[in-house]
């Protein structure tokens, strides 16, 4: 590609990232990080996922600088990602042991521990509610801690699987621990065929909107049968790295976040005596985004014709850096080229007697 500089240099950028700032700001009043990474919860857990990075505060520091864009937030988020040191590998983390805030499905009215709805708009009405621009959080608190006041806490059992149910019927496939190291696809390039962790990864750091059309083209008839999400869970999963003065032992290092998804679907071989599964894990409270995942995963298993089912196709343009950046540079002067295009056609234009 040809570029040529923009007019006006130094003097003139200088006076656009000073205009940035002021759009940015615009007023005196200042929003603090706390504020964010609180009350706007959902957007930070969407950029932590995209970004590959679980720092809530960074998070909401990267959304303040750049006014709220998503894409421009994972952009500095991933950017100090790679300036951090890995330390350490965690052991695997069993999300059978995960502390559930949130737990459904859609396969089965009465699953083992019960569902539990927790916080999620589902089942809201879908009106504006104007009142909320003089809200008062203080009341909403003593509000929430007058319904508690006086409750017994329900101690909280680990939940299995839905999907375990169903292999001990045989009704779904099971498939032996893969002890080879995930591949990382921070630090490889990403290669076809994908292995399983490269493309999990690759789908958890995707685009949300990007996955969600895919998996809504496949839900539409671009793709395999309607799938059922047999077990949609939201908690925290505790991480633990080797406690190296002690071989064997291991030591705590704190919890994450994470919406885990499984869809159950009819196999390919309409003859199969087994249902074919579909997996999604994402950071934070992120129940679409895992959902989408989970079909994605199911059709690029499947295969097939459909662009939902083509596995370079999904994990190459779904990248959120890539794509948004990709699109971006179409705002970079083309000068040169553009007047090649031009030429080309005049050039055409004579030859044919249109001039």
């Amino acid at each position: 590609m040809a570029y040529v500089a923009v007019s006006g240099g130094e003097e003139a950028i200088a006076a656009s990232i000073a205009l940035l700032d002021f759009y940015r700001s615009k007023t005196e009043k200042d929003v603090e990080l706390e504020v964010i990474q609180e009350k706007m919860s959902l957007l930070v857990d969407r950029v932590m996922s995209e970004a590959g990075l679980y720092a809530k505060e960074y998070a909401a520091l990267a959304l303040k600088q750049c006014e709220g864009s998503v894409e421009e937030a994972v952009f500095l988020l991933r950017a100090y990602r790679s300036t951090l040191k890995r330390s350490y590998d965690t052991y695997v983390a069993d999300t059978k042991n995960m502390r559930i805030v949130r737990r459904i499905s859609a396969a089965f009215k009465d699953i083992q521990g019960g569902q539990i709805l927790g916080a999620t708009y589902d089942y809201t009405h879908r009106l504006m509610h104007f009142d909320l621009k003089n809200e008062d959080a203080a009341k909403l608190h003593e509000r929430m801690e007058a319904m508690v006041e006086g409750q017994e806490p329900v101690p909280m059992e680990p939940c299995g699987r839905v999907s375990d149910e169903l292999k001990t019927e045989g009704l779904i496939e099971r498939f032996p621990i893969n002890e080879e190291p995930p591949y990382d696809i921070t630090e490889n390039l990403l290669e076809f065929p994908a292995s399983r962790s490269a493309r999990l990864q690759t789908l958890t750091r995707a685009d949300a909107g990007f996955i969600s059309g895919l998996a809504y083209s496949a839900l539409r008839g671009f793709g395999q049968v309607h799938p059922t999400v047999g077990e949609l869970r939201t908690g925290y999963v505790e991480l633990e790295i080797p406690y190296l003065q002690q071989e064997g032992e291991a030591l705590w290092i704190g919890e994450v976040m994470l919406t885990e998804v499984e869809v159950f679907n009819e196999a390919e071989d309409k003859d199969a005596l087994k249902l074919a599964c579909g997996y999604g894990a994402v950071f934070g409270r992120n129940e679409n985004k895992a959902i989408a995942m989970a079909v994605i995963d199911r059709e690029l298993d499947a295969g097939g014709d459909y662009p939902t089912q083509d596995e370079e196709f999904v994990l190459m343009h779904g990248d959120s850096l890539e794509m948004n950046g990709f699109i971006s540079h179409l705002k970079l002067p083309h000068y040169v080229t553009f007047q090649s295009k031009l030429d080309a056609v005049r050039k055409t234009r004579r030859e044919n007697n249109h001039d």
